[in-house]
């Protein structure tokens, strides 16, 4: 497996959505049913690189693979130094290692900008991305019933983060 990790790129938009909107069509990954549009991924991409923040993708000989990105948990002042992260990877290569590799790279730059604490919101049903992040030393710190409702269900929240 030869996969390059590089900052995203405008260019990169319409595979990087193909991604995203997939993941939001057929899964509980992410908490929304409104997939993005080129104008909203536009300024998603313009947003993470004006405020500094990494906005990565995997890439291999058939393209992007996955990618992966973070932000303020919240936007007061004083959690500037905890993020919020996003890992998504194309539905033909998961289960190969990509998700890992970004979540590493991401782990990394959030050490380089003196981040403290990642945060992860992840689906409870999610098992692959919770045992993921387990194996990489995050931890469970909260469990929120029923707060998202997506395919005629209610949907339990997974907090969790590990120190930087």
């Amino acid at each position: 497996m030869n996969i390059a990790i590089s900052p995203a790129a405008p260019s990169d938009l319409p595979q990087i959505l193909a991604i995203y909107n997939e993941v939001i069509r057929n899964s509980t990954a992410v908490y929304s049913e409104a997939e993005f549009t080129a104008e909203r991924g536009e300024t998603w991409l313009a947003s993470k690189t004006e405020h500094g923040f990494p906005f990565v993708v995997a890439r291999d000989a058939s393209g992007i693979v996955g990618f992966g990105t973070f932000g303020d948990f919240r936007a007061w002042p004083c959690y500037q130094y905890s993020v919020e992260h996003s890992v998504h990877v194309r539905a033909d290569r998961r289960g190969a290692g990509i998700g890992r590799m970004l979540l590493l790279e991401l782990m990394q730059r959030a050490k380089d900008m003196r981040k403290h604490v990642m945060i992860a919101g992840i689906d409870a049903d999610n098992v692959v991305s919770i045992g993921l992040h387990e194996s990489l030393g995050f931890a469970v710190v909260g469990h929120f019933h029923e707060v998202g409702f997506k395919f005629g269900r209610w949907l339990d929240l997974v907090f969790m983060e590990r120190s930087i």
